[in-house]
């Protein structure tokens, strides 16, 4: 199967530039820039061709015979966004139970524009003591992949200056729906 996701993706021009860092067994990979629902294909093959297998959140509304049963094959995990607590405390039993745990979060949380990232992704990883690991997808020169690993210092804006220190030059599909929370960082 990672032949052809790999295929795929040559097919479709794109590349992953950079894999998975060595010696991480768990870890919430956040994914920016998000505007489209592409975003999740090609992402989605860029995992597949490097055999990582992650998890996603989403509504559990979305939970519904068939849709239910495709999405938890693709790793999908029901949430309730209106108890923000409840789904910490319940990536934190699936971590802890796990061997091997990736959790992809997108910090923008829909594909619009959003004024400011959501900070769930940095409580989680700083609950289940696991590292943050940046991934993207740039348009400009199709290229994506994992970049930097961030442990949370507990210092949250802080360490959201890295991170979209990071983003700040990646290129989303609809470049109008993509914002970073920062605003004084500079766009080049």
């Amino acid at each position: 199967m990672r032949w052809f996701a790999r295929l795929i993706m040559k097919l479709m021009g794109w590349r992953v530039t950079h894999g998975m860092p060595e010696g991480i067994s768990k870890a919430v990979i956040i994914m920016a820039p998000h505007t489209s629902n592409w975003d999740f294909v090609i992402g989605r093959l860029g995992f597949l061709s490097h055999g990582v297998k992650p998890k996603v959140l989403i509504k559990q509304e979305s939970f519904f015979f068939p849709l239910g049963i495709i999405l938890k094959s693709l790793g999908a995990i029901p949430i309730d966004r209106g108890i923000s607590a409840g789904t910490i405390k319940k990536i934190t039993h699936l971590m802890d139970d796990a061997d091997s745990f990736f959790l992809i979060i997108t910090p923008e949380g829909t594909r619009k524009l959003v004024k400011n990232w959501k900070k769930g992704f940095y409580f989680i990883a700083q609950h289940t003591h696991v590292p943050i690991i940046m991934g993207f997808l740039d348009y400009r020169t199709k290229g994506g992949g994992l970049g930097p690993v961030l442990y949370p210092s507990g210092d949250y804006e802080a360490d959201m200056k890295i991170i979209q220190e990071f983003y700040k030059n990646k290129q989303a599909k609809y470049p109008e729906n993509f914002n970073l929370s920062h605003q004084n960082l500079s766009k080049n």
